[in-house]
């Protein structure tokens, strides 16, 4: 399975038994509140959890929600995991716990925190929190020991039966054919073997697996003899292996199996390759999924080239140490915890956690670079994808290299910002500047982010002081992006707090100043002008910087009335990004003309417009984008008469709007055009038709309802 928030993991292999504790789950998921699922490392915790949510998920409204924590070293991204898997971007300045309180105190939910016994402390904090405030949460946990919170209901799990069922049996044998299709247990011997494997371990999933991948080395026969000969050994106390190992669970609960699946996986280890030992190893310090791009950047080093890194990967691949889904690969936590131990005991922590911050730095860096390039989206989601790791990358550096700390804050704090991670874009940020004296475009990135942060998240005080400090130090550093930047962030500043005419003629004054000449569709251009300061990859000659620049103009036109002048600045604003493969900015170019023929009376237009805004703010994931579009789109479905469509937009517009913590809000002059167009839907549908269909569009589903926003026409 894939390590992900949100909706449930797919399931990546044949699931065995387990009916009796299936009936148990879904009992004590209708019946409690909070359940705890507990069992020792590798006894299957998380895949009967997916199970039990995936058949559970249909008693919840709201949706089934997937967090995996595994990944987090300390509570400090808790909250922010918890709030991205039941889709919650918060913009605002409150504090977490209450806006995930608030967002979830409406709801008829299961929440799954996958996981958890780093974290039992912290978990138990929250979840006593979460379930006093939001009546309709139902919470399950897997964890190796119970969360001791008030209401907790325990449901131990045990290894699978070996004697008188034949669940082991078939696992042994599911994932025997998995690896080879063409591999059986139909030569003289082989079944009795493998069950006789099955029992030496005690039924533990994991264990069955991990003996399972090793038949490609060896016949089961072989396997049962050599597995019966390491169990039957006597156990040294003072065995270093065994005493590392120790360390994989409690030995207060169950200390047999948990020697057992010692035993199992260093036996894994020992049929492994030294390189694959030293590649399981440096694995460890990888958060998420990765790639085997990642896998190079992160381990290669000594005996470990680049080449041996791929082969040592489709070893662990073999034996099941590493799993992979077709696009990713994944070690489970168990085996992960195994793996640092070793990474410890060759004293390489240090420079693998070296390696992995170099490695997102430079993904921070191709990131930055290719923002205004064709693969825009896909870098988009690889940060959002990879956000724990670049969160670890940059608390490393932080304490190691305040210089690339700097940097990398600065390249990535944009990306987080969209994404919805303002707390730990503007985080990270502040601690970048104040870890140390920082120059040029790295402070200048610096300020900005925290400003764009702040702005998102409604502290105009803060975004205006900053806005003016990017300025300062944009014009000392003769910075031209710097200044464009600047100039956006001060810019919609202004827009926010009602001052377009200040917006406009400080963007048309920068745009002039850093750059040869206008870009087609500049104001005051004849259309035929040179483009952009700074150039950038994909065609449109133009840097991001400037790009958002120019759309502050667009804005403030159409706040000062002067549509004449802003219809051709957006077109020609959205040419330039369509060039450039730029969807963050062109998204918005389409929200202003979805406005602009809204205000020019022609309302056909203008729902066109909001559609391709929204299918734009739909793939960079953009939930504050997909808001404002859903209210602009309401409005242009209202104005053409269809009140009960346009309600039930209006109310996935609400939904949206709760996912980023704020009442509905946009540039000040949507305000009148949003109330104008509810009452014009209210009057050719009737308040009570219209309440109906407004609820419906909140209660549904987002995506759901969204799917059916995109839908092209009216509807009765």
């Amino acid at each position: 399975m894939m390590t992900q928030v949100g909706f449930l993991p797919d399931e990546t292999s044949s699931f065995v038994g387990r009916r009796a504790e299936l009936a148990r789950l879904d009992t004590a998921l209708a019946t409690r509140r909070m359940t705890t699922l507990i069992g020792p490392g590798g006894v299957g915790k998380t895949r009967l959890a997916v199970r039990a949510a995936r058949a559970a998920a249909d008693r919840y409204p709201d949706g089934a929600w997937w967090a995996d924590l595994s990944p987090l070293y300390d509570d400090a991204l808790l909250l922010p995991t918890v709030s991205d898997a039941v889709g919650l971007a918060d913009h605002t300045l409150r504090m977490p716990v209450e806006a995930l309180c608030e967002w979830l105190s409406d709801k008829r939910l299961l929440l799954v925190l996958d996981s958890a016994e780093h974290l039992r402390g912290p978990c138990s904090h929250l979840l006593a929190e979460l379930i006093t405030t939001s009546p309709g949460l139902t919470v399950l946990v897997t964890s190796r020991q119970p969360l001791a919170t008030r209401g907790e209901h325990v449901v131990r799990i045990q290894p699978l039966p070996v004697d008188g069922a034949p669940d082991a049996l078939r696992l042994f044998e599911d994932r025997l054919r998995a690896a080879d299709p063409h591999a059986d247990l139909e030569a003289p011997g082989d079944r009795a073997a493998a069950a006789d494997i099955c029992r030496r371990l005690e039924g533990i999933p994991l264990a069955i697996e991990l003996a399972a991948a090793g038949i490609g080395r060896h016949t089961v026969a072989q396997l049962a003899t050599r597995i019966g000969t390491r169990f039957d050994a006597p156990v040294d106390a003072e065995d270093l292996t065994a005493s590392r190992l120790d360390l994989l669970a409690d030995d207060s609960l169950w200390p047999r199996r948990h020697r057992t699946l010692r035993t199992t996986i260093g036996w894994s280890h020992e049929l492994c390759t030294p390189l694959e030992r030293l590649l399981w190893a440096r694995l460890t310090v990888l958060r998420t999924d990765f790639d085997e791009e990642t896998a190079r950047e992160v381990c290669t080093g000594g005996p470990l080239t680049p080449d041996a890194v791929d082969r040592a990967l489709q070893g662990l691949v073999a034996q099941s140490v590493v799993q992979w889904d077709g696009t990713r690969y994944r070690m489970l936590d168990t085996l992960r915890e195994y793996g640092r131990m070793w990474l410890t005991e060759l004293g390489e922590e240090r420079a693998a956690a070296d390696r992995h911050a170099r490695s997102f730095l430079g993904l921070a860096r191709r990131a930055h670079d290719g923002w205004t390039g064709p693969d825009q989206i896909s870098w988009y989601h690889r940060i959002s994808d990879t956000h724990l790791d670049l969160c670890a990358a940059l608390d490393h550096l932080l304490a190691h290299d305040v210089t690339a700390a700097q940097e990398m804050a600065g390249r990535v704090g944009f990306f987080w910002a969209c994404c919805g991670h303002l707390s730990e874009a503007r985080g990270y940020a502040q601690r970048a500047l104040e870890a140390g004296p920082v120059e040029g475009a790295h402070r200048t990135r610096l300020q900005w982010v925290l400003g764009v942060a702040a702005l998102l998240q409604g502290d105009f005080a803060t975004a205006e002081k900053y806005g003016a400090l990017c300025t300062a130090t944009a014009l000392y550093d003769r910075d031209d992006d710097g200044m464009l930047g600047a100039t956006y962030l001060s810019g919609l500043t202004q827009l926010m707090t009602g001052e377009p005419a200040a917006a406009l003629e400080a963007a048309e004054r920068v745009l002039r100043m850093t750059g040869p000449g206008r870009a087609e569709g500049e104001p005051g251009s004849s259309g035929e002008g040179v483009s952009g300061a700074s150039g950038g990859p994909g065609g449109s000659g133009e840097s991001a910087h400037r790009l958002r620049c120019r759309l502050i103009t667009v804005f403030a036109l159409t706040a000062l009335g002067r549509l004449t002048e802003s219809l051709p600045a957006a077109t020609a604003l959205r040419r330039s990004c369509e060039r450039g493969g730029e969807y963050w900015t062109r998204s918005y170019a389409d929200y202003q003309l979805a406005l602009i023929a809204l205000l020019q009376g022609r309302p056909e237009d203008s729902a066109a417009h909001a559609r391709d805004m929204l299918a734009g703010k739909h793939r960079l994931r953009d939930s504050f984008g997909i808001a404002l579009g859903l209210d602009i789109l309401a409005a242009a479905i209202a104005a053409q008469g269809a009140g009960a469509q346009a309600a039930r937009v209006y109310g996935t517009g609400h939904a949206y709007w709760r996912m980023v913590g704020h009442p509905q809000r946009g540039t000040p002059e949507l305000g009148a055009v949003r109330e104008n167009c509810e009452l014009q839907a209210r009057a050719a549908v009737g308040d009570e038709a219209y309440q109906r269909a407004f609820e419906r569009g909140q209660a549904d589903n987002a995506e759901v309802g969204l799917a059916a926003a995109l839908q092209s026409g009216l509807q009765p």
